[in-house]
């Protein structure tokens, strides 16, 4: 037998287990009933019910094994002229009443085989409205367990009130896997195992041979991150339903193992507390051992693999951030759909527009990301380069050589496009990686992430790459000194004053992106009307859009002034003035003129000439620009 999970301790106390079989497990390819698979499945109910256990099945397939019943009904009774005519599809709720009939005979008989009585409960979603139903359903399922019957449910979709059968994804369930997590609920059971036709839930496609099998699902570290397949062959789920309902089930307190039907003995081995299929449990956060949620594994790993991503020939780095622009592309539908979801997610909560804008990936932004990898991957080799050699006496050279730092943590806001660029300069730069991204993209973090560490080869492992997903996990990360080399926070002063007093390991701070426009008394108005509208209003979420804008004195005379201002208001812009200006032109006092809007908004000031605006940069800014009569300038 195999080893007993430690994580699985919890299972010698259970007593009660709703099992529910799915209808890709109930039927066969061509839709009949899988005989086979139904006998093994009883047998193995039959073992449980007389070890003491109280087994309730909910099981799918009426409608499967409906269809193809009256489909041969429907053949036999047709004329030669009647088929020659179109195939109108088969009314689903006939093939439930149908199906239901034939399925529970089946289970009849072969429970009759092995001396187990069992009983058919139909419910709807109407029923469960009803507080004397649910009660009544407790009192029944109780007195039928009492005498060891094992009932069986499904849904009544020969009179449910849904539109048909598989279309209708609302109410109080909406599916056999939704009922299974409610009744176990209900029913206070102690287990819920969800049988589908593959091992568990994978980190991909169980047929990619990339993917591996998730023995625990950690909500934290995994919501969002999985991409799912096609729905069920002929049921309505499909694993995203399976996940749905074990998260809501396990999350209200009732444990949930999703595992294969296919094999004839998956639940007896799930009740030896055997390591097969994906445990969901509420407690699973807590849990170190699994090692999910370990900082300083992440971080070993990150560093582990960046040591065997140096030692790679630089054509080979550069082969994988092709693979990763490659992979952006492909996955371009994906990636703007889970991105759409967030922003959708950041208007509802009412985020400023500002940050709505960094959060969206605009179209055609996933293709200028592969491409800017593509001309990261070509240019010239970044490791190994000698930057400077010394003669330090004769025969002795002393050379200084470019080299990776190490393992990077980099806390950045919420762009999610700035999780690409980051981790295609670790890659090239040879370089392991930690990265925490704004809670509002988490969604794109999550698929930008996955889509990025899947072209990574497993010569080099996934692990170059880590996702930290909570704030939570922050104050544990900064306390690895041995392990992570450099902390990058891409935020506000406060953000990266908290960094800096919160750990040993080397910060890369900055300032704020306070950058500033100049406008002489000599400007080219109309220059310097297009140059201050586009500085702020191109796109106002960035860094280096203008926040404050400084003018000569003798505009206020001159009317230039006014023609600036005006030309903003009309884009929408908000005007806030420093002393002199909201003094002079009546404007709401700015909050600080180291204030950073990231909005269409920004501060006008007064300056009494060139010299005094350089000045005024030099105090207040991080990056400037001032226009001249015939030149712009960056400072």
């Amino acid at each position: 037998m195999a080893a007993i999970d430690p994580s699985r301790r919890f299972l010698k106390d259970v007593k009660r287990i709703v099992i529910k079989v799915g209808t890709a497990v109930v039927t066969r390819d061509d839709g009949r009933l899988a005989l086979g698979r139904l006998g093994a499945l009883c047998e193995q109910l039959q073992t449980l019910n007389s070890q003491g256990f109280e087994v309730i099945l909910v099981s799918s397939g009426a409608v499967g094994a409906g269809r193809q019943r009256l489909r041969y009904r429907k053949l036999v009774h047709s004329s030669f002229a009647d088929l020659q005519k179109p195939q109108v599809e088969l009314d689903g709720k006939a093939c439930a009443a149908v199906g239901q009939n034939g399925l529970m005979a089946l289970y009849d008989t072969l429970f009759s085989q092995l001396d187990v009585t069992s009983a058919q409960l139909l419910v709807t979603d109407n029923d469960f409205r009803s507080p004397e139903f649910r009660q009544q359903l407790t009192e029944t399922v109780d007195s039928l367990l009492s005498y060891k019957v094992i009932p069986i449910f499904n849904e009544n979709d020969a009179v449910s009130t849904r539109r048909a059968p598989y279309e209708d994804s609302s109410g109080i369930f909406w599916d056999n896997d939704s009922l299974a997590a409610l009744l176990a609920l209900e029913l206070k059971a102690d287990l819920l195992v969800l049988l589908s036709d593959v091992d568990g839930l994978y980190s991909g496609p169980p047929s990619d041979p990339q993917s591996k099998l998730i023995h625990t699902y950690i909500k934290e570290k995994l919501e969002n991150t999985i991409t799912f397949g096609d729905k069920s062959r002929l049921g309505r789920g499909g694993m995203t339903a399976k996940v749905k309902a074990a998260v809501y089930a396990s999350q209200a307190g009732i444990p949930v193992v999703i595992t294969s039907g296919f094999a004839g003995d998956n639940i007896v081995k799930v009740l030896q507390g055997q390591h097969i299929g994906t445990l969901f449990h509420q407690d699973a956060h807590t849990w170190v051992s699994n090692g999910e949620l370990n900082s300083r594994d992440m971080a070993v790993a990150a560093r582990e693999s960046s040591r065997r991503l140096q030692a790679m020939p630089a054509k080979e780095r550069s082969k994988i951030l092709l693979d990763v622009a490659d992979a952006l592309e492909a996955n371009e539908k994906v990636i703007v759909h889970e991105n759409e979801a967030d922003v959708a997610a950041a208007k509802d909560a009412g985020y400023e527009t500002a940050l709505v804008s960094r959060l969206a990936i605009k179209p055609g932004k996933v293709s200028s990301l592969a491409k800017a990898i593509r001309v990261l991957a070509n240019m010239e080799e970044p490791i190994g380069q000698i930057l400077k050699r010394t003669e330090l006496s004769d025969g002795f050279i002393l050379d200084k050589t470019s080299s990776p730092l190490g393992v990077l943590l980099v806390i950045f806001e919420s762009r999610p496009d700035a999780l690409v660029q980051i981790a295609s300069l670790a890659i090239r730069s040879g370089n392991g990686l930690l990265l925490k991204g704004g809670k509002e993209a988490r969604r794109s973090n999550a698929i930008l992430h996955k889509v990025i560490t899947s072209a990574i080869p497993e010569s080099v492992g996934g692990g170059l790459i880590g996702l930290v997903t909570t704030r939570d996990e922050i104050p544990e990360l900064l306390k690895l000194d041995d392990v992570i080399d450099l902390v990058i926070p891409r935020g506000s002063n406060k953000l990266v004053s908290q960094i800096k007093s919160s750990t040993k390991i080397p910060v890369l701070g900055h300032a704020d992106g306070v950058c500033h426009v100049y406008v002489d008394k000599s400007a080219d108005m109309e220059m310097a009307k297009n140059i201050v509208v586009d500085a702020k209003t191109d796109y106002p979420a960035a860094c280096n859009a203008m926040e404050t804008l400084l003018v000569h004195k003798d505009l206020m005379e001159n009317g230039g002034v006014n023609e600036l201002l005006i030309e903003l208001q009309t884009k929408g812009v908000r005007i806030k003035g420093g002393p002199r200006a909201s003094s002079a032109l009546n404007l709401p006092a700015a909050p600080s003129f180291h204030h950073e809007y990231g909005s269409l908004a920004c501060t006008v000031e007064i300056v009494d000439d060139v010299h005094a605006a350089i000045d005024h940069i030099h105090k207040h800014g991080r990056q400037s620009i001032f226009s001249t009569r015939n030149s712009l300038h960056i400072l």
